[in-house]
């Protein structure tokens, strides 16, 4: 039985794949929705006994079993479990798993084929390994965050999108695909040791590699892409929205200029770092004079690389954005963006159902992966096992 109804709509590019994601914080659960949105059928191991909310706001496509790891015999129904799977994210701290006797020597003892990715902060080794941490630790233990911030300020991490998004949830999804790519020609799954910390860095790799190119020589907020250049940032326009501007090729900045109503002859040369601070109390001074739906009249269709700075309701319903279909709604009406990207021939058709309820799926999860309805009962009796059945709407 599949979470989608197979006869409605074409298979996408991860169909079969079955997940087992245990239950986490953000990183973890962005990556098993990405491979659900994808195609996979993925199962997320909730605690038990269960707490009142699920934590999970990225459940999209996913089912929920409630399985008590800490007693042996739940710790030996995930065993079971992931006989029968492809993947396991596991988002604990180093040494947690194998306390459990979960760890990959034995999970893929019993399960060669299985890709057991391990998504933390700081990895599996290092003298961080076993410490907590938190979005903001890892870029800046990664180094990203000296980068981040305007002049004369502390640096600032922008919420939590990039160790825990970027450098966490998707980077440890493209480390399943490529795993599972290569598990075709070799057969064998292996353990995927995704690190927070290092995949920030990763995805920082432009910062590393042209800072002998003078991108980053001068301080902190001073600097072309770091809010130091007039011609790369945010103005505050009349009714109290902004825009952003991003005219960083000169022929890019002329337009910006011509929209502005300046003319490039009388002023400092774009390069000119000197000027900069002038520069952007004079595009400030510009931009307060209109209002944000006045500025878009006059820069929309032109190539100075300026756009409004859009809230996410606003974001949805602007014109470009509806035109691509970007954001969707489920059936309680809650909008949230498309996955992406879009493939051709095998497209993601995300869920339009609510998030599941923790231990909603159990009996059925149990049952499709080999357990019999005694087995199930036994395990429900002994608590191991929970079941959460919402009640109809009468």
């Amino acid at each position: 039985m599949s979470r989608r109804s197979a006869a409605a709509i074409p298979a996408m590019a991860l169909s079969g794949l079955r997940v087992l994601e245990l239950a986490g914080l953000a990183p973890a659960p962005l990556c098993g929705m990405i491979l659900a949105d994808f195609g996979a059928c993925v199962v997320r191991v909730d605690r038990a006994p269960r707490s009142a909310v699920a934590v999970d706001v990225q459940g999209r496509g996913k089912r929920s079993l409630a399985l008590d790891l800490k007693r042996p015999p739940g710790a030996a129904t995930l065993r079971r479990l992931c006989g029968g799977a492809d993947v396991l994210i596991e988002p604990f701290r180093h040494g947690v798993m194998e306390k459990l006797g979960l760890g990959p020597d034995v999970l893929m003892h019993e399960n060669p084929r299985l890709i057991y990715a391990r998504l933390t902060g700081f990895g599996q080794t290092g003298k961080y390994a076993k410490s907590a941490g938190h979005d903001i630790n890892y870029v800046a233990l990664s180094g990203v965050l000296s980068k981040l911030g305007r002049k004369s300020e502390n640096p600032y991490a922008p919420v939590n999108l990039l160790a825990d998004f970027a450098g966490g949830g998707v980077l440890c999804a493209m480390g399943i695909l490529i795993a599972l790519y290569e598990r075709t020609k070799s057969g064998k799954g292996q353990i995927i040791d995704a690190s927070m910390v290092e995949g920030i860095a990763y995805i920082s790799s432009f910062l590393w590699k042209t800072q002998s190119l003078g991108f980053w020589n001068r301080p902190r907020g001073e600097n072309l892409l770091d809010s130091g250049a007039p011609f790369y940032e945010t103005y505050r326009t009349s009714d109290g929205k902004f825009m952003a501007v991003g005219a960083l090729e000169p022929q890019f900045y002329e337009q910006l200029l011509k929209g502005l109503g300046l003319d490039s002859d009388k002023l400092p040369d774009q390069l000119s770092f000197s000027d900069w601070p002038e520069m952007k109390k004079m595009f400030a001074s510009i931009f307060a004079k209109k209002t944000q739906t006045e500025w878009c009249r006059i820069f929309d269709g032109t190539d100075a690389c300026v756009t409004p700075v859009l809230s996410f309701d606003d974001a949805a319903s602007h014109q470009h954005n509806k035109q691509r279909s970007s954001f969707i709604k489920n059936d309680r009406e809650e909008i949230s963006p498309r996955p992406a990207p879009l493939l051709s021939r095998t497209p993601a058709v995300p869920s339009l159902k609510r998030d599941p309820f923790i231990g909603e799926h159990t009996e059925e999860i149990l049952l499709e992966y080999g357990f019999t309805k005694n087995e199930i009962a036994q395990l429900y009796s002994d608590k191991v096992i929970e079941f959460n059945k919402p009640k109809a709407n009468l």
